[in-house]
């Protein structure tokens, strides 16, 4: 199958399972994937020191960096923000955590394979 016979959602699962390989191999600990709620998801959801940190994961094999920032605009980091609070009430164990979110931007021509961007936004 090449890429061009590949579904969104296809591409999507594969962008992940590589930022999940990523992350473990920089010593992240995954806590949760796919975390919805009505309204939001939150792709990835992993812990590194006492850090938790919310990923958003982007596959943009035929993207740049102008379609990465359209693609996380604030609408998207809003929802992902509040996402991430009901998380926070449903799992109280974290509480305590620093709270960080990240985005992880798969393929990207002119990036790395894997281009991580610490902090990509916040409340």
């Amino acid at each position: 199958m090449t890429a061009a016979t590949k579904s969104t959602a296809q591409k999507g699962r594969e962008g992940e399972e590589k930022a999940v390989s990523y992350l473990e191999s920089k010593g992240y600990t995954i806590q949760d994937r796919n975390f919805r709620i009505r309204g939001g998801e939150i792709d990835i959801i992993a812990t590194k020191d006492d850090i938790l940190v919310f990923v958003e994961v982007k596959s943009l094999p035929n993207g740049n960096t102008e379609i990465l920032s359209h693609e996380l605009n604030f609408r998207k980091q809003q929802k992902i923000i509040e996402t991430a609070k009901f998380y926070l009430e449903k799992y109280r164990q974290y509480n305590s955590r620093v709270i960080r979110f990240d985005v992880l931007a798969i393929d990207v021509p002119g990036l790395e394979p894997v281009h991580h961007i610490v902090n990509a936004f916040s409340e």
